[in-house]
């Protein structure tokens, strides 16, 4: 019975099919007051380890570990109608709530990136958010360098990134918030990576969008919406890289670093996009420690998809696995299991044994 009622309230939360009953149980038993469930809210999102609440118990903003703040578009009331006593239901909300918050502080960002010095724009907005769409600007500035001026256009515009980087260090150099420095610490590490790509593709004598060293990278782009009914600015975030098409997930990640972006970085990003893309998964494969959990993960950031990172051991049988399926299928989020290699396959000789 205990089994099904949790099974109910993880079919309207599906993000409660990666916690134990024990931590389900845990949030359950305190639904009458909203704020109880605060200690337990990093269980169900990566970076989101608080929620502002006004005196009335409305929530107007998720704070990170960081302490970075991101204030909601819209508030949430959890003692609004059906809302009342089911922290599924209102937890639902604050999901939606949170992806339309940063869609719209990533349609902010851009409006603003050509209005604003960038040694200035960088400090705004959400870190997340300064990473995607100082990419999202980097692809559209090389497409445009490629298509006035081809390979002469991608000379120049080397130019202009090594000048953006400088000033990037400027900064650093100046008196900034620990959150700021957060923030131009990955924009650091992108915006090199961000540097060197076209400086290959300069060497290679690439000078067309369409060629295939180009549309290798990852690649950015804010498709804007037409029509009568859609708002200034409006649009949605595209990740392309090769054949593949990705929509931006939106899932809030707090300001985290970012790994170096190698070589074999780019190839297992380009071998697990193409793999999403055919409904197929990846199996990364290497010696212990050389960052293969860490690269899925950092694929997750790039693409903003949540990554529930999972370590198997023997003990994993097919009832936890199915559990942990639905939750993916059903919150379409990603996982990574760590030591899969452990799990024992059940045979018919395994049964005799």
């Amino acid at each position: 019975g205990l089994n099904d009622y949790l099974e109910t309230k993880r079919l309207a939360f599906p993000r409660f099919y990666f916690l134990s009953n024990d931590e389900l149980l845990n949030i359950l038993s305190q639904t009458k007051n909203a704020t109880a469930v605060q200690p337990h809210l990093s269980k169900c999102f990566d970076a989101v380890v608080a929620l502002d609440f006004t005196e009335t118990q409305v929530i107007t903003a998720m704070c990170s570990g960081e302490g970075e703040r991101v204030p909601f578009a819209e508030q949430v009331d959890p003692n609004l109608g059906s809302r009342r006593g089911n922290v599924e239901v209102w937890l639902k909300e604050v999901e939606r709530v949170m992806r339309t918050s940063l869609e719209k502080e990533m349609r902010d960002a851009l409006m603003s990136y050509n209005s604003t010095p960038r040694e200035q724009w960088v400090l705004g907005p959400p870190g997340q958010v300064v990473l995607a769409a100082s990419q999202a600007m980097w692809t559209a500035e090389v497409e445009q360098a490629m298509r006035k001026n081809g390979k002469k256009g991608l000379t120049d515009y080397v130019k202009k990134l090594n000048a953006q980087l400088q000033k990037l260090v400027e900064l650093v150099r100046g008196d900034l918030s620990s959150l700021n420095r957060l923030t131009l610490g990955a924009l650091t590490v992108v915006d090199v990576h961000a540097r060197d790509v076209v400086m290959k593709l300069c060497e290679q004598g690439v000078g067309d969008a369409n060629q295939f060293e180009w549309l290798s990278q990852m690649r950015y782009y804010w498709e804007t919406e037409t029509g009568a009914n859609a708002a200034p600015g409006a649009g949605r975030m595209k990740v392309r890289m090769v054949n593949t098409s990705m929509d931006y997930g939106y899932e809030y990640l707090g300001n985290t670093t970012r790994l170096v972006i190698t070589p074999l970085t780019d190839r297992a990003y380009a071998t697990l996009m193409g793999a999403v893309h055919l409904h197929l998964g990846g199996a990364p494969e290497g010696p212990a420690g050389t960052g293969k959990t860490e690269t899925v993960k950092d694929l997750s950031k790039a693409i903003a998809i949540q990554c529930v990172v999972f370590n198997c051991s023997d003990g994993l049988d097919y009832l936890a696995m199915a559990k942990f399926f639905k939750g993916l299928a059903s919150s379409g989020a990603w996982s990574c299991f760590d030591e899969f290699n452990r799990c024992l396959l059940y045979t018919s000789d395994a049964a005799d044994e």
